[in-house]
């Protein structure tokens, strides 16, 4: 997060260095085990899946940006889309507890859509992006 009137959250570099080293480690495989085809589809599957990964967070490392006039997402793969604080109706966060998995999901809500952040697309904690979203919106709203 950025400092300022604008606030801006992203997916962490540290995650994208990962996400490259496991398309380039997909990729020497291929390379290694290319002669058996059930490993090839299973791999080639594999490293797409992550190459697209990294690039949609090439294109859009900015997941959210929000300042006194709104919000900005991250829509499809990688479009952003302006909302202004008069269309959010809710900003909430969604926890879910599923077997061992716990999931924490930031959840804005307009009229006709609903955006979905995790903290990996934000690199913070969903309940301070919360907090710190109801924090602007009430500045702009007095």
């Amino acid at each position: 997060m950025e400092t300022g009137a604008e606030r801006r959250w992203r997916v962490p570099p540290g995650h994208v260095v990962v996400k490259c080293a496991g398309a380039a480690a997909v990729t020497a495989l291929i390379v290694l085990y290319g002669h058996d085809p059930q490993f090839l589809f299973l791999a080639v599957a594999a490293a797409l899946g992550l190459n697209a990964l990294v690039l949609r967070d090439l294109l859009a490392p900015v997941r959210l940006a929000a300042d006194g006039a709104g919000v900005t997402v991250v829509t499809g793969y990688a479009r952003r889309r302006r909302i202004p604080w008069d269309d959010v109706t809710a900003i909430r966060v969604d926890e879910r507890r599923r077997l061992l998995l716990h999931t924490r999901l930031l959840e804005i809500e307009t009229g006709d859509d609903l955006h979905l952040l995790s903290a990996f697309d934000l690199g913070a904690d969903v309940h301070d992006v919360a907090d710190e979203l109801y924090r602007l919106r009430a500045r702009t709203t007095r």
